[in-house]
């Protein structure tokens, strides 16, 4: 939009991307996305025209809301591109229905409703399986697939609390189906092409986003796919769509027959995932349209030569891979349906679909570099088989696991519906590993293997070598992979967006410039967000600046990183030793920086640095000292820091004995991992022995941390060290006090209750770590600080972290590229830093966690020290709690300030929670409360109605909850206390179940009433 000459003013309440930079646009707005917020901007900016389709749903229901509520027409406002009229069209389940019909596209039968008692009468005539799809939502969200009464009454009900509208469809269910995408683009002159068309692996009756995705589409005949293209191209003119849109279809390959699902109609994930596969920019060429541009008239930038108007012809295959939180929660429910549940996804780009898989496999960073997974050894195919028949996250590869005991691929897709292409890809991967097997060493099948995709890892584990002595076979032997072009309009430019094969020319160049390859962050995980690819895009920028060709190596397809033009060469390739190592040799650069892509990135930079690579910024040596828990420790004695005390164990009964040693409560977590994966307070002996056995791997390979738990106020910086100076930008304090994980908490800067001698004893242990470790740019610092003013360190991080983003933009300092500066040799000094610590900003800056508990079923959502978020919206006034109050409400909290408040809480929090409760009462709440917390209540003088627990009644809490009266629900826990069959499980699961607004966390509630309390501030309103 600004490359026309346009001024623009961006409002996004999410401070970890690139998009809130403030030189993105000319005025940048971080504050909730609601309509407060949006009139409070279009009064004070005035703007032309409003932009809806390039900001997911959330942005569509917002100038949607908007509109309804006249704010577009009072100020005078036009929606540009797509018009509120087709997005209601789209997006309404009975315009949609009606518009289908009237232009003749056969759609599933179904009935929209807005009530339970119209359900149950639709499915009584249509019958079960039935499919349940909200209005106005995103990633299926509230939807689903029903196969009784009971499932349908709550699912519906979800749906119709999840709808802007309160409106589901119910659809008769097409499972079974093929799945086809196709993603199209229209200008306002009705010019429209298909830009890509896509499968999904799985077939109708699982999310498109928790499928495994190929793009071209790979099963249809000319005469389908030209059938499906004609009828994509006829719902957008019908729609009368403006820029990018999704059509998803169900085609019987038996029958022949389609039907259309749904329209999308703005950019969506989707389109991110076929700008990248057909290398066709959809979100600029929909921004360029919704300005008035017509595709003739619009270049595509990527060519520099052709218009927007040429439809992209891929000559390779990519596969897409969801990337799921279950191995980091294995206690959550696997099975996969119309709601989506994947927190991310990577995509592998090669010359054949048996290429594509492997590649994809092993970018998920799950230890698995191939079709097979340990938990399948020894199953049987009738246990196999019954595993298959619901859809799972790891299906793929207990099919691969049948394949190996002889089942046909014709009985497998009698289980699975999946399409024999896609069925017969894995068999053929199946059998060249046997093939391996029985040919050790053999040239010819070495050579087909890598033709596949195997890896150097996988084939050493066939031949019972190690990955280094099959590198050298290869290279002894030519079998080295070439690097091929994404050029899907064959304009014959070079284009510097590339990946691996093992067929064909090569087509990268090299040039005379010193090259720096950044490795990327992979796939968005819990832990692991779109804040690391912030990151690693300002070291992109900023080595360009000072004048190195800047290579990124990544293999996400939502990232800013894997954009084609975000630095001078992008490798779409899996973030392992091999890979990235192929790329080294041919590029020859002078350095690698691994402290930018989070735990992905840096777990590179010891097997890099083994094969000779220049690991340039914070090295392996301090990576070690800050991981390693035995050289942490000496440091910390050299430097005279105190930590928790605690040991590293490779025994269940060592760290039994370490525990009896330190004392209970103790904090155990496995070393070396990313977002507190596997971290648990344990109370007793009972509760560690079952950790040490069930939860992690104990060995001498994988030792398990146990420390003392130190309850206390925890406190987080982030910082640059330069070899000679350091410098601290800001200092965070965490609004929950230690035992949950700091991504998971609300976190402040400045801070707000921590004195000046603690701040600093904090500037001065942050200043020794970074130069006692070795440290050459970002790190991250976690304290304990207890109620004596005792200051500990929980951990040091020797790399970016999530927190990156939220500080640069709180404090203003670009701290990724003042630290890539330092890297590539430039001290703080010589770029005008000074100071350990400038002066605090004046105002508050607050970032709230933001989770998917209702998303992912079995997912408990008790914060702990494992992290759980999935994201993090931001809130700032030069007022603590207004901030607060703006954080909550832009990371969806449901504040309000009347209401119910239902309480249960453990004994050890009772006296605690006493005074939290009493303030509620007084704002006047009605209390509600177990049996247990009402009776110490009473005790108190708070009148409080008894609910009978679960364990007592099975409706009674349910039931209230349902009804939705409930404002807020508090819910604390005996330390260790998890069982998933407790009452406090089955009653977080249906409070997230039903949005309900949930703390388990007294610091927390203590907030929330400072902010209810605030006599300036109304919930209903707020001025920016």
């Amino acid at each position: 939009l600004r490359e026309e000459g346009i001024e623009v003013v961006l409002l996004n309440s999410n401070p970890a991307t690139i998009m809130t930079d403030d030189d993105v646009a000319d005025k940048v707005y971080i504050q909730p996305l609601n309509v407060n917020s949006l009139e409070y901007i279009i009064e004070r900016e005035r703007p032309d025209g409003i932009l809806a389709a390039i900001g997911g749903q959330t942005g569509l229901n917002l100038v949607t809301e908007a509109c309804n509520d006249g704010i577009l027409d009072k100020y005078n406002v036009r929606v540009l591109g797509t018009s509120i009229d087709a997005i209601r069209k789209a997006e309404d389940r009975k315009s949609f229905k009606d518009l289908m019909s009237e232009i003749g596209e056969p759609i599933a039968k179904s009935e929209i409703v807005d009530n339970l008692d119209d359900a149950v009468k639709f499915v009584q005539k249509i019958g079960y399986p039935i499919v349940i799809r909200p209005a106005y939502t995103l990633a299926g969200t509230g939807g689903g697939i029903a196969h009784d009464e009971d499932e349908l009454k709550s699912v519906v009900y979800q749906g119709l609390t999840a709808s802007p509208i309160s409106q589901v469809l119910l659809e008769e269910s097409l499972l079974g189906d093929k799945e086809i995408e196709f993603e199209v683009m229209r200008d306002s002159n009705d010019t429209a092409i298909t830009v890509c068309s896509m499968e999904n692996v799985d077939p109708v009756g699982i999310h498109t986003g928790d499928s495994i995705v190929v793009a071209p589409a790979q099963t249809l005949t000319d005469k389908d796919y030209q059938k499906l293209r004609s009828a994509s191209l006829k719902i957008i003119r019908a729609l009368k769509i403006e820029g990018g849109c999704n059509v998803q279809f169900s085609f019987n390959p038996k029958t022949k027959k389609y039907v259309v699902i749904e329209v999308n109609p703005r950019v969506s994930r989707s389109s991110a995932l076929a700008s990248k596969a057909a290398g066709y920019p959809i979100a600029k060429v929909t921004a360029k349209i919704a300005i008035g541009l017509q595709l003739h008239e619009i270049l595509n930038y990527v060519t520099g030569k052709t218009k927007a108007s040429f439809e992209p012809t891929l000559d390779y295959v990519v596969v897409k891979i969801p990337k799921w939180p279950f191995d980091k929660f294995g206690y959550a429910d696997r099975k996969l349906g119309t709601q989506m549940k994947a927190t991310g996804e990577v995509m592998g780009i090669g010359s054949t679909l048996d290429e594509c898989f492997l590649k994809s496999i092993r970018s998920l960073e799950t230890g698995v570099c191939h079709v097979h997974l340990a938990k399948f050894d020894g199953m049987s195919e009738a246990e196999l088989l019954d595993y298959i028949k619901e859809f799972k996250a790891d299906n793929i590869y207990a099919i691969a696991q049948l394949i190996r005991l002889g089942t046909s691929i014709e009985k497998l897709h009698e289980v699975t519906m999946i399409t024999e292409l896609f069925l017969e890809c894995i068999k053929r991967i199946v059998d060249k590993e046997n093939e391996l097997k029985s040919k050790p060493q053999d040239i010819a099948v070495l050579k087909e293997a890598k033709k596949m995709g195997f890896s150097d890892e996988y084939i050493a584990k066939l031949w019972n070598t190690d990955e280094i002595s099959v590198y050298n076979l290869r290279k002894q032997n030519g079998i080295i992979p070439i690097f091929k072009m994404v050029d899907t309009l064959h304009t014959g430019k070079y284009i510097a967006y590339l990946y691996s094969s093992y067929t064909g020319e090569n087509a990268s160049r090299l040039t005379d410039k010193k090259k720096i390859i950044v490795l990327g962050a992979g796939p968005i995980r819990i832990g692991q967000g779109v804040e690391f690819d912030y990151s690693t895009v300002h070291a992109v920028q900023t080595i360009k600046r000072a004048g190195y060709e800047a290579i990124i190596i990544n293999n996400n397809p939502e990232t800013v990183s894997t954009d084609y033009t975000t630095a001078d060469k992008l490798y779409f390739e899996p973030l392992t030793p091999e890979d990235v190592m192929a790329i080294i040799d041919f590029e020859k650069p002078e350095g690698v920086i691994a402290s930018l892509g989070g735990q992905t990135a840096i777990n590179l930079a010891q097997p890099l640095m083994d094969r000779g690579v220049k690991i340039i910024g914070t090295d392996c040596e301090a990576i070690e000292k800050a991981e390693n828990r035995d050289s942490f420790e000496k440091i910390l004695l050299d430097l005279n820091i105190p930590q928790p005390k605690g040991q590293a164990v490779t025994k269940i009964e060592d760290g039994v004995k370490a525990a009896e040693e330190i004392g209970y409560p103790v904090l155990v977590r496995p070393s070396f991992v990313l977002g507190g994966r596997a971290m648990q307070i344990v109370a007793n002996e009972e509760q560690l022995r079952h950790y040490l056995k069930t939860a992690v791997e104990i060995d001498v390979d994988k030792p398990v941390l146990v420390d003392k738990y130190i309850q206390g106020k925890e406190v987080e910086v982030d910082a640059i060290c330069d070899g000679r100076d350091v410098f601290v930008p800001g200092i965070m304090e965490l609004v929950e006090r230690t035992g949950i994980h700091s991504g998971d908490s609300i976190s402040v800067y400045p801070s707000y209750s921590i004195s000046n001698k603690v701040k600093g004893i904090i500037l001065q242990y942050a200043k020794k770590l970074g130069l006692g470790i070795g440290i050459v740019g970002l790190y991250n610092i976690q304290f304990i600080v207890d109620k004596d003013e005792n200051v500990y360190i929980i951990e040091v991080n020797p790399r970016s972290s999530r927190t990156v983003p939220f500080l640069s933009k709180s404090t203003g300092y670009s701290l990724a590229d003042i630290a890539t500066e330092v890297i590539l040799g430039k001290t703080l000094k010589e770029q005008g830093i000074f100071d350990l610590y400038p002066e605090e900003k004046k105002r508050y800056y607050v970032k709230v966690p933001v989770f998917s508990f209702n998303k992912i079923k079995g997912l408990d959502a008790y914060l702990s020290p494992e992290m759980k978020s999935t994201g993090e919206a931001i809130g700032y006034d030069n007022k603590l709690n207004r901030a607060l109050y703006k954080a909550l409400q832009a990371g969806g909290t449901h504040l309000q300030n009347y209401g119910t408040v239902f309480v249960t809480v453990a004994d050890k929090d009772k006296e605690e929670a006493l005074p939290l409760i009493r303030r509620f009462y007084n704002l006047g709440f009605n209390i509600q409360a177990t049996s247990g917390t009402a009776e110490f209540l009473k005790k108190n003088g708070i009148r409080t109605h008894v609910l009978k627990k679960i364990s007592e009644d099975p409706d009674e809490i349910p039931d209230a909850i349902r009804q939705g009266y409930i404002a807020y629900l508090i819910n604390t826990r005996d330390i260790g206390a998890s069982a998933p069959e407790s009452d406090g499980v089955q009653i977080r699961q249906l409070a997230t179940e039903n949005n309900t607004t949930i703390f388990t966390s007294l610091d927390t509630v203590r907030v929330l009433l400072d902010i209810l309390e605030e006599t300036t501030l109304t919930i209903s309103t707020i001025d920016s």
